[in-house]
């Protein structure tokens, strides 16, 4: 499904619909709900740097595993302009878990999903997976001392020294608890989005 929005073209992918659709029909709704306006904040951080430093992506389409925001301009910009950009994305969703976990403290018990989804999805972007945020941004900082390519192999080294025990560990809580996968889906999103991604940038 494509949408445009002013210059930008917007395409939602039919996988992340169907997943809308089992939410719903599962009784998760609540939970997609407040994952994707977590994951909306994330990407509006970015969008926002990016408007700042006076750049506008061409496209944005959203899938299952991924969003893809084709970003033409990200060459001509300097590595600093590049870190706020990657940066500003978990520090949005920080910004927003602050005042909600303050407000869940004051007694206002509906608004800690809101605070927990988007601790979540600002922690996991750090995580130092090359198809991460976290992985982007140590890229970019190696790239202050070490050649391009030694860069990326050094953080493909980490990402693959990351997830494997992660993996490993997924797969024994799976068999431990016969139906807890989540740290297993933990470590399948990265993989399956760093392959989507082919490396690129957000």
């Amino acid at each position: 499904m494509k949408l445009r929005l002013g210059a930008t073209e917007l395409e939602l992918s039919y996988t992340l619909l169907c997943a809308a659709a089992v939410c719903v029909l599962s009784g998760l709704w609540s939970r997609f709900v407040w994952c994707a306006a977590a994951i909306a904040i994330h990407e509006g951080g970015h969008l926002l740097m990016m408007a700042c430093s006076g750049y506008f992506p061409k496209r944005i389409k959203i899938s299952l595993f991924a969003i893809d925001i084709t970003d033409s301009g990200r060459q001509q910009r300097s590595a600093r302009e590049n870190l706020r950009i990657i940066f500003f994305g978990p520090f949005a969703n920080f910004i927003c878990f602050l005042p909600s976990y303050l407000l869940y403290l004051r007694g206002i018990v509906s608004i800690l999903p809101f605070a927990a989804a988007n601790l979540s999805v600002g922690l996991f972007n750090l995580l130092p997976v090359m198809s991460l945020d976290g992985g982007q941004l140590l890229y970019l900082l190696l790239c202050r001392r070490l050649p391009h390519e030694k860069a990326e192999k050094a953080v493909d080294v980490l990402t693959f020294a990351l997830l494997l025990p992660l993996a490993a560990l997924g797969f024994w809580v799976l068999l431990e608890s016969k139906h807890n996968f989540s740290l297993l889906f933990v470590c399948a999103y990265p993989v399956l989005s760093l392959l989507l991604r082919d490396n690129r940038y957000y």
